[in-house]
């Protein structure tokens, strides 16, 4: 099976890595398409659009300045170890042994805004753009038209490469929008994570985050090759809930105690 992340907004170009191993991003001419694009704005006019402050909107227009071909890891890091959020420090890449960074090399795809499709071991620059972002392009009118079918293409090439045909979406809601579930050649199942609070379980997304990047390193590390693999997930607490889930979407509760 085939997993799909979100990225995240913090970066990490600090820590040491524990691999020097190294892949190229696949779509790079894309994304030079919106490199030279956001180059063309002013920080204050790339701060409005983000919706960001005048600092990250300085910071974020010196990136886009800076980003340059080719890639290599004097001004690139892997992906997997530049992205520094909630759903990374689930993953736990860093503490990934070999064996499992190659297996999700092959199973593990991260949807941006940027670089659409980013493998684990793909060198990335320093960038903010997420995918709900309305930058118009010579695509259309934000990043969703700008990608297309792309991005959906580029998942069933992964897909017939591992002889696949189960994609698990751990991606938010922005990001799987630009997925098109109907030209993909999969069956798409989404796992759900829930925490209870005040005796209801409901999804909280600080929790939720955390929980997705466990359930990929899950997977990764112990192999998962079906459905059934998925429900015996129970890292932190979770528990896979029969009664609620259906065939496309598997629920997974933490009772308060566990939390």
């Amino acid at each position: 099976m085939l997993v799909v992340l979100s990225p995240a907004k913090n970066l990490d170009y600090e820590s040491p890595l524990p691999t020097d191993e190294y892949s190229q991003p696949r779509l790079l001419d894309r994304a030079q398409e919106l490199v030279d694009r956001c180059q063309s704005l002013s920080p204050q006019e790339l701060g409005s659009l983000m919706k960001i402050s005048d600092k990250l909107a300085g910071l974020n227009a010196a990136r886009f300045s800076e980003w340059h071909q080719p890639f290599n890891p004097d001004n690139s890091r892997q992906a997997v170890f530049a992205f520094d959020g909630d759903v990374y420090t689930g993953l736990q890449a860093e503490k990934m042994s070999a064996e499992t960074i190659a297996f999700a090399q092959e199973h593990l795809r991260i949807l941006s805004g940027l670089y659409g499709v980013l493998r684990p071991l793909d060198l990335m620059q320093p960038y903010r753009l997420e995918m709900g972002t309305k930058l118009d392009t010579a695509r259309g009118k934000n990043l969703y038209e700008f990608w297309g079918n792309t991005i959906t293409d580029m998942l069933n090439e992964d897909l017939a490469a591992i002889d696949s045909d189960v994609l698990v979406n751990l991606a938010s809601n922005e990001y799987f929008s630009s997925v098109v579930p109907k030209n993909l050649n999969a069956k798409v199942i989404t796992p759900v994570f829930k925490d209870e609070k005040n005796g209801q379980y409901k999804v909280i997304s600080f929790w939720a985050k955390k929980a997705r990047g466990a359930m990929a390193r899950f997977i990764m590390k112990e192999a998962i090759d079906s459905v059934a693999g998925l429900k015996q997930f129970n890292a932190n607490g979770y528990r896979f809930n029969a009664e609620q889930s259906t065939e496309t979407e598997l629920v997974f509760q933490r009772a308060e105690r566990d939390q």
